[in-house]
Formats: structure tokens, C-alpha cells, sequence
């Protein structure tokens, strides 16, 4: 299923969104800015759990604040209150100021890609490990614990911010996919770290793997689960391997963020989608329990970026975007002009892609923009490219994490029952998930040494 409207058709009207005021949107924006300023002047909190540590980032505060809004909005004062319309309206705004994220993280892809073509053919094929090991693992056990869609979701990657753009997009936020890769990367942010830690650390004591192995296996695309795995990993070999096991891992991971995207769009969600289909008559009959499969119930239907109006898809593009000149000032001390720029050079070039949609209107958006930004990364490849990476340098990559996870932290007040239905399950699924990926990619390595 896919959102796209045929040339010419009226945009759909969600229920609940043609009542949302002028105001109310502003109201809306304004509570979204200050939920990521206060988020980001709390900024990062570590703490030690058992063997591991667990940091969490302004990205996570936000989510959480949102949502505590969200679920708490009958009780606030009217300035306070995000209410059903409100939350179904920042669901919205979510899937089309994600575009501007869908943009950075091309940019970057672009830039490091003659990095990644050094890498080497073990870093190249282990990549298909972290591609399909989240589901190999964690499809058929959802499917047996009785998740239904939300199985895709949670299993067809690990739940990073570049994973949820493309469900956002193919799917929408209000979907049983777009709840599942919300719920994996809520768990992996909160119990990645000191999971993957746990299993890369019993991993090398058995002595079984290569450390080279072990290391590529830790590059899962996420900068702080790598970091929870390397330590586990170096804390179980010599110190003098220490430097090549970092660099390896570091390497692993980067081509993880920048061609895992292209393989969980283009193998990993077609695929898991597929499967989905084949295992869910088999193994759902085995569930002593159904999930929900719908949240039609809990109000408002969502739109996706480009079934919203154009006004509303603007104010998604400035609410993300004022969301990181308050972050890159307030955690990096990016003067407001300078980040402007940036995000002007951002939000021009996924205007561009918004017009070239109404000439292809059959080509996906999400796919157009990641590879228009990614070739107008590639350094000197197109006469203005170093000009558009160096605005785009200026805004740290963190900074669209926190406004987007501020509007998705309403659409998981507005879904909390499910949540709540989904339950132990979501997690249980998210971390096996998680384990698949290092697992798949240290066998595939392993092949190599």
C-alpha cells in the first residue's frame, strides 16, 4: 500500500483535520519548538546500567515530552493542548518535514561514498546480513506472538531515523507499520545499547568469531549501539587490537548508514512485506493472541506529505526546520543565520522534488529525493554541489532528530492504545530484531576471514 494520489485528484480529507483552526496549527507549532528547545537544553543524559551505559539524547526527551502532551492534553490549559485533531494534524507534518531529514541524510551519502568504495568486498556483503537478519529473526517470532502488520515494521531494520522516512512515506505514521519501526526505535533507543552490548560482549568471549567479524557486525548504522557493541567487543581482546577492531566497526557502520538505506527501501521492507504475506496465514493461526490491526477507532486519519495541502505541507517543511536552527543553536552554537542558510538549501531542494512529483507522478517521492540529494552530495559532480553540502555542513545531523521525534511523539499519544495492546511483545520482537542484524552481518563476515 502506498499513498499517492493520481494527477489532478483532490487531496483526501481526513476527518477531524478540516476542523483544525489557523491558530490551532500555530498553537501546534509553537508547543512543537518549545518541546524541542526544552529538549535540547536538557540535552544528553548517560547513566550506568549493569554492564552497559544508556544514553539518552535530546531526540528521546523530545519524544517523550510530546507524547506525556499528547496523552495529557484533556487536563492542560488550551495553549498547552494537543488534542486528537492536533495529533492527527503532527502525524502529517511529520511525514513531510521527514523529506528534510530524507535530504541530509542524502547529502551525507553523497559525500562519503568514496569512502565507502574503499571499504573493501567483506564490508560490502556483510551489509546484506544487517539487511535481512532483523527479519529473518524477528518476523516469524512477531508473527508468532501475534503481531500482525506492525510485524513489517518492527522487523524489516533496526527503527533508525532513516528507516522511519521510508515507512513514513510508503506507509504513513498512522499505520500498523508506522507504529511498529516507532515502537523498535523507541526500545533500541532506550534497551538497544545495553542489549546489543550484552550479546557482542558473550559473543567474544566464546572465541568462536574473528574480532574483524565481531566488529563489522557492530557497524548496525546506529552511532551509539556500534560504540555499547565495540566496547563490549574490545573489552574481550587485546589492546593492541584495539585500533583495528574501532576502525573496522567505524567503517562498518558508516557504510551501514549510508547504503543501508537504499537496501532496506529497494530489499529489506519489499522483502519483509512479501514474506509477511506467506508466513502470516501459516505462523498467525499458531498466536494464541491477535494484535490490533487498525486505529480506526482512535480518531483521525492522517495524510501522508503529498496528500496534505500545500499550506500544511509548508508548515511541516518550517516545523522541522525551526526545529534545527533551535537545536544547532541551543546544543552546537550555530548562530540562527548562519543555520538559516542551511536549512533554506534544504528546504529549496525538496521543494524541487515536490514539483518534479507533479511530473512524475508514478515515480515515489521518497526515492526521487534520496537520489537527488545524494548525486547533489557527491563532491564536484554538479557545479553547485559544494556549495550545497558546505550550507548543508552547517546544520548537525542530530538536529532534524528532534523536531521529528517531537511529532511523532504525538502520534504515539494519539496511538497509545494499541501500544498498550502491542505490549511486552513489541519489545521482545524489536530486540530480537536487533540481535538478527549483528548476527547476520558477523556470519557473513566471517566468511571473509
Amino acid at each position: 500500500m502506498t499513498h499517492s494520489l493520481s494527477p489532478g485528484a483532490a487531496a483526501p480529507s481526513a476527518p477531524g483535520l478540516g476542523a483544525v483552526t489557523a491558530f490551532a496549527k500555530f498553537r501546534l507549532f509553537a508547543v512543537t519548538l518549545a518541546v524541542v528547545a526544552l529538549a535540547e537544553a536538557i540535552g544528553p543524559l548517560q547513566f550506568k546500567l549493569g554492564p552497559g551505559r544508556v544514553v539518552l539524547m535530546p531526540m528521546m526527551w523530545s519524544l517523550l515530552m510530546a507524547a506525556a502532551l499528547g496523552i495529557a492534553s484533556r487536563r492542560l490549559p488550551r495553549p498547552l493542548s494537543v488534542g486528537p485533531g492536533l495529533q492527527a494534524l503532527a502525524t502529517g507534518l511529520l511525514n513531510a518535514g521527514l523529506l528534510l531529514f530524507v535530504v541530509k541524510l542524502g547529502l551525507t551519502v553523497g559525500v562519503a561514498l568514496p569512502k565507502v568504495r574503499a571499504a573493501g568486498w567483506a564490508l560490502l556483503f556483510q551489509e546484506f546480513g544487517h539487511a535481512l537478519g532483523t527479519l529473518a529473526l524477528g518476523l516469524p517470532l512477531a508473527l508468532l506472538l501475534g503481531l500482525k502488520r506492525e510485524a513489517v515494521g518492527a522487523t524489516f531494520s533496526v527503527g533508525r531515523e532513516g528507516n522511519i522516512a521510508i515507512i513514513s512515506e510508503k506507509y504513513g505514521m498512522d499505520s500498523p507499520e508506522g507504529r511498529g519501526v516507532l515502537a523498535e526505535y523507541i526500545t533500541g533507543t532506550v534497551l538497544g545499547a545495553l542489549f546489543i552490548a550484552i550479546l557482542a560482549g558473550f559473543l567474544s568471549s566464546l572465541h568462536v568469531f574473528d574480532p574483524r567479524s565481531l566488529a563489522m557486525g557492530a557497524g548496525v548504522g546506529s552511532g551509539s549501539l556500534m560504540a555499547a557493541a565495540v566496547g563490549a567487543i574490545l573489552a574481550q581482546h587485546p589492546a593492541e587490537h584495539a585500533a583495528d577492531i574501532t576502525a573496522i566497526a567505524a567503517a562498518s557502520n558508516l557504510l551501514t548508514s549510508v547504503a543501508g538505506f537504499y537496501f532496506t527501501l529497494f530489499l529489506s521492507l519489499p522483502l519483509c512485506s512479501w514474506l509477511y504475506g506467506k508466513l502470516e496465514p501459516v505462523l498467525g493461526r499458531l498466536s494464541p493472541r491477535q494484535a490490533a490491526t487498525g486505529s480506526a477507532s482512535l480518531g483521525a486519519a492522517v495524510l501522508p506529505a503529498h496528500g496534505l495541502s500545500g499550506a500544511d505541507t509548508m508548515l511541516g517543511w518550517a516545523v522541522v526546520g525551526a526545529g534545527v536552527l533551535v537545536g544547532n543553536r541551543l546544543s552546537y552554537q550555530v548562530p540562527v543565520l548562519v543555520s538559516l542558510e542551511g536549512v533554506l538549501a534544504v528546504v529549496a531542494l525538496v521543494a524541487a522534488c515536490h514539483l518534479a512529483k507533479r511530473l512524475l507522478p508514478r515515480l515515489p517521492l521518497l526515492l526521487m529525493l534520496s537520489i537527488a540529494a545524494t548525486l547533489a552530495g557527491v563532491p564536484g559532480l554538479f557545479p553547485f554541489s559544494d556549495a550545497l553540502v558546505a550550507l548543508a555542513d552547517k546544520l548537525n545531523f542530530m538536529t532534524f532528530t528532534t523536531p521529528v521525534l517531537a511529532l511523532a511523539g504525538f502520534s504515539v499519544a494519539k496511538d497509545l492504545p494499541i501500544f498498550r495492546q502491542l505490549g511486552w511483545r513489541i519489545v521482545v520482537v524489536s530486540l530480537t530484531a536487533t540481535a538478527g542484524t549483528f548476527l547476520g552481518a558477523t556470519l557473513i563476515a566471517e566468511c571473509f576471514h
